[in-house]
């Protein structure tokens, strides 16, 4: 399986959908599934039984996952989109970097 381009805490653009053009933070990476959560985006209605955390039951809202096709980081530099490329440092270790500004991404 290759490396997947976004990792949990980057800062994320949705390119396509329904919340397309939104920003958010990843909150969790489905390796597997190649699907991310991106926090405020695809919200989803969830119907619950009562339960411990939620004694009345009910309808909540929770993000649900995104492919990560359809996601982009945003740049540090400029806050735009952008494609990630990988190059190694002095030491030979990799590193993701913005296409667009060649700047590092933490």
């Amino acid at each position: 399986m290759s490396k997947l381009h976004i990792k949990k805490g980057d800062t994320v653009f949705v390119n396509s959908g329904e919340d397309k053009g939104k920003t958010g933070r990843v909150l969790e990476v489905l390796v597997k599934e190649q699907r991310a959560i991106v926090e405020g985006v695809n919200i989803i209605k969830k119907h619950t039984k009562p339960s411990a955390q939620h004694p009345d039951g009910g309808i909540v809202e929770k993000e649900a996952s995104i492919h990560i096709s359809n996601l982009n980081v945003v740049d540090p530099k400029t806050g735009k989109p952008t494609r990630i490329g990988r190059r190694e440092d002095k030491n030979g270790k990799l590193f993701r970097f913005s296409k667009k500004s060649g700047e590092e991404i933490k």
